[in-house]
């Protein structure tokens, strides 16, 4: 009753053993440096991936010198590499579609072995599609990601620079406000020292307005003094004048006299 369960086990198991070991000895060279690469490939992108290393890191990493002198290189080597996994990958296809499509059923009575040789060859034609597609696909990823983490770097210094530039704006606005503040005091101080200063020039101007007129009574005064005293000196001179007219008529008349006397 499990008979056929059995036989059916074997020949999976059989067939599962002869692909492996088919798979870990006869593997060409080409497949072998594309599984190395995937592996490489995959090892790389975890590390890039790893949380606790930041991308100024990362950038800092790659502008390294010693990548100086790959960059002329670099973007050829990319696309050979891409050329090269597309060849494989579509190389793996066709193994694949060749495979799939056989059926040996009139020989595989002539010869048993030749099913499981069939399946181990279709194994290896989908190992190796699935090799170089991985390949490819994380080729192409490992690009992206390297893309990504150098604009996070530029897009995180330039945040930061941005974040600097924005904290000192914000201080200088402060400091503008501020001294317009205090500019603003300054102008109602000088305001109201301008205020204080008007009144105190009002009153020093009323005060000499007040001093003129008394200035001006004083000289009214003064030259009234001087018209006065001209007018008494004009009379002072006239008496003098008219004293003196008689001084000589009385100096005449006794000098006339004294002549008389003696003749």
């Amino acid at each position: 009753m499990f008979r056929p369960g059995l036989v059916l086990f074997y020949h999976i198991c059989r067939r599962y053993c002869l692909s492996t070991v088919d798979s870990q000895h006869k593997m060409t060279l080409q497949w072998t440096v594309v599984a190395i690469f995937l592996y490489v490939e995959i090892a790389v992108i975890l590390i890039l991936c790893l949380p606790f290393i930041s991308a100024k890191r990362w950038r800092s990493l790659f502008n390294l010198s010693i990548w100086n002198w790959f960059a002329p290189y670099w973007n050829r080597g990319f696309f050979t590499m891409i050329l090269i996994l597309i060849i494989l990958f579509c190389d793996a296809l066709r193994e694949v579609r060749k495979y799939s499509n056989a059926e040996p059923m009139g020989e595989a009575k002539l010869n048993p072995n030749l099913f499981d040789h069939l399946h181990m060859k279709l194994f290896r034609a989908q190992r190796n599609l699935y090799i170089s597609g991985f390949s490819l696909f994380l080729w192409l990823v490992m690009r992206r990601v390297v893309t990504l983490i150098n604009h996070v770097a530029v897009a995180t210094v330039t945040g930061t620079s941005l974040q600097t530039q924005a904290e000192s704006a914000n201080q200088a606005a402060k400091k503008y406000q501020e001294d317009n503040l205090l500019l603003k005091q300054a102008l109602l101080d000088e305001e109201k020292n301008t205020t204080a200063g008007k009144r105190l020039l009002r009153k020093e101007a009323e005060k000499l307005m007040e001093e003129l007129k008394t200035a001006e009574d004083a000289v009214r005064k003064s030259n009234a003094e001087v018209e006065a005293m001209k007018r008494q000196a004009n009379g002072l001179t006239k008496e003098y004048d008219r004293l003196l007219t008689k001084h000589n008529e009385l100096q005449n008349l006794q000098a006339g006299a004294g002549d008389k006397k003696e003749q």
